[in-house]
């Protein structure tokens, strides 16, 4: 049966409509494929693309080498380790670490032919001017940043060094009283009143006093180190309670480095500050002998070095003794030789100059009734 005039007129209408959906959907995909580089037309997409380069290692960094000072912070566990590197014309030396907030310890004192080491400094300006406010030493808190510092070493000449003249005052105090009128007894003398002492550590701190440490007293006394003459070392002999209750806060108050020569026997206690050393004053001979004089004077260099070594066992540290009574003589110097020390300090009036005997170096004594305005004639 023949199909009625709609009929064919619907085939007819939907078989152009089939073709013209034919001819966009190839002139699309041709677009496409002239667009993105693919098609039956047209060659293979996949071999017209570079082959992907094959994975290349890199190269791991070599790490930067740690500097001597960064080495050694870095095998230490302790958060307030510095480490301090030395700087200066021919100086040569390995950083140290040392201890922030506490003072420095043990820094070195380098040689040099024909020259004097002149001290460390906080800055090379400092340094060629060999200015007492910038030398570092072990009356200077350690101060770092970034757990690191440089210090800076100053050379002079011997000429140079000669001509300072330097003649440095230890200061010698004993007991200590609040009674501005003193105590009374044969040792009145000994009781130094609480607020001369005040007045004279503000007088030594306000006046830009260097304060040497003992061995720079030692290597200035051979000539090795130049110390200027406006310079002072602060003792104190037996460590009596009226030192560590009186004037132990005046030390405090004022940061300045003193030495208290302790009786080991009598006292064993750490160092009440860290601005109070504490040196020996012998451990038990402090005493009379059969002679009426002083231990030092009656036993035999071996008995003596062997006290002094129990005294500096306790302390833990040698360096200097004070003589008990001031008495010394051939046997003790031989005895301190034996144990090590290096210095002796006795009780005669002086000042220490190059060349001093070191084991007789002399004092300035301090007595009651000595104001701050003697000092300036007593330590300049």
């Amino acid at each position: 049966m023949n199909p009625s005039p709609r009929l064919r007129r619907n085939r007819r209408i939907a078989a152009a409509a089939a073709v013209v959906v034919v001819i966009v959907g190839v002139g699309v995909t041709v677009g496409f494929a002239l667009m993105h580089g693919s098609g039956a037309d047209l060659p293979n997409a996949s071999a017209s693309r570079s082959p992907a380069p094959d994975p290349v290692d890199t190269p791991t960094p070599t790490p930067t080498a740690l500097t001597a000072a960064e080495a050694l912070l870095a095998g230490s566990a302790d958060p307030a380790a510095c480490a301090v590197s030395f700087e200066g014309d021919g100086i040569d030396l390995a950083p140290q670490l040392q201890v922030q907030g506490a003072m420095y310890a043990a820094l070195p004192i380098p040689d040099r032919e024909g020259e004097v080491f002149a001290g460390w400094y906080g800055s090379p300006a400092d340094a060629a001017a060999h200015a007492i406010a910038g030398r570092v030493n072990g009356s200077r808190e350690v101060a770092c940043a970034d757990r690191q510092i440089t210090l800076y070493g100053a050379w002079m000449s011997p000429d140079d060094n000669a001509a300072e003249n330097a003649q440095i005052p230890i200061m010698m105090y004993h007991q200590f009283t609040t009674n501005p009128d003193g105590e009374s007894g044969w040792l009145r003398g000994n009781y130094a009143y609480i607020g001369d002492f005040d007045a004279h550590m503000a007088y030594i701190a306000e006046s830009g006093f260097y304060l040497p440490t003992w061995d720079e007293l030692a290597a200035f006394i051979d000539g090795r180190l130049f110390l200027p003459d406006h310079s002072v070392i602060i003792t104190d002999d037996d460590a009596d309670h009226t030192w560590l209750e009186l004037a132990v806060p005046v030390v405090d108050k004022y940061r300045l480095l003193t030495t208290s020569f302790v009786i080991t026997v009598w006292r064993s206690e750490p160092t009440p500050s860290k601005y109070v050393l504490q040196r020996s004053h012998t451990h038990e001979m402090h005493e009379s002998g059969a002679n009426g004089q002083g231990l030092m004077v009656n036993w035999s260099a071996e008995q003596i070095a062997a006290d002094l070594e129990t005294s500096a066992s306790i302390l833990g540290a040698k360096e200097v003794v004070a003589y008990p009574f001031g008495h010394y003589n051939e046997t003790t110097k031989e005895g301190m030789r034996m144990a090590g020390f290096e210095l002796g300090r006795t009780i005669e009036g002086g000042y220490v100059h190059i060349g001093t005997d070191k084991l007789a170096l002399p004092v300035v004594r301090i007595n009651y009734g000595m104001g701050v305005g003697l000092l300036p004639e007593l330590i300049g």
